[in-house]
């Protein structure tokens, strides 16, 4: 099992580069990406920032132009140029960033939510396709300078995310089909990026990990 204080002891090394570093999460849906980047950036303090790759997801208006909102969380519906294009920008760390932000109680991004100044040393981005090898997204893996996988114990991972589901709003048999449909075949691509990660996490000790 892992433990928190070795994914913070290297997260801290990380830091002590005394010059701008990118740490990248990656994992499905629900993995615990978000838990893992905040408990990181709370124990590092003014060192750190997170930055979520869902501050991309295309607003719900666009999604419904397309025809693409019962696809939610697929590759193809974030801004994903835009996204690397913001991790260019931090990875340069040479200007104040405003990043925007997911807000799961409204189901849209809030854009320029996340500052994040010149003074961090460690911009901890998570999202699940920071891995992903068809473009742009294959541009990320270059920008950033350690990628850890989170692969949980699968039944964990889906029970973590119907319970996700239904505390947004969802019934139990909505929360299901949206975890074992949709949600399902996003995690299947994903779960065949691992192998790109410098780290592949398979069990964690971490306080209230998941959702």
């Amino acid at each position: 099992m892992t433990s928190f204080d070795e994914l913070l002891t290297r997260a801290q090394r990380l830091v002590d580069r005394n010059e701008r570093a990118l740490l990248g999460i990656a994992g499905a849906p629900a993995a615990g990406k978000t838990s893992l980047a905040w408990q990181l950036a709370d124990a590092l303090g003014a060192h750190a920032a997170v930055v979520g790759m869902d501050g991309f997801h295309l607003a719900q208006v666009e999604l419904n132009r397309l025809g693409k909102a019962d696809r939610k969380g697929a590759p193809d519906t974030f801004d994903a140029y835009g996204y690397v294009h913001l991790i260019r920008r931090l990875a340069a760390g040479d200007e104040l960033v405003y990043a925007p932000e997911f807000r799961r109680e409204i189901e849209e991004p809030i854009a320029g939510a996340v500052p994040v100044p010149p003074s961090v040393r460690l911009v901890i981005t998570e999202g699940n396709y920071l891995l992903l090898d068809t473009e742009p997204w294959n541009e990320l893996r270059s920008l950033l300078d350690e990628v850890w996988f989170l692969q949980p114990d699968e039944d964990d991972r889906l029970a973590r995310l119907v319970t996700r589901h239904r505390k947004f709003g969802r019934s139990l048999v909505e929360a299901q089909q949206r975890a074992r449909g949709s949600d399902q075949r996003n995690a299947d691509l994903i779960m065949r990026t691992a192998d790109r990660a410098d780290l592949i996490i398979e069990d964690m000790e971490l306080p209230q990990f998941a959702v």
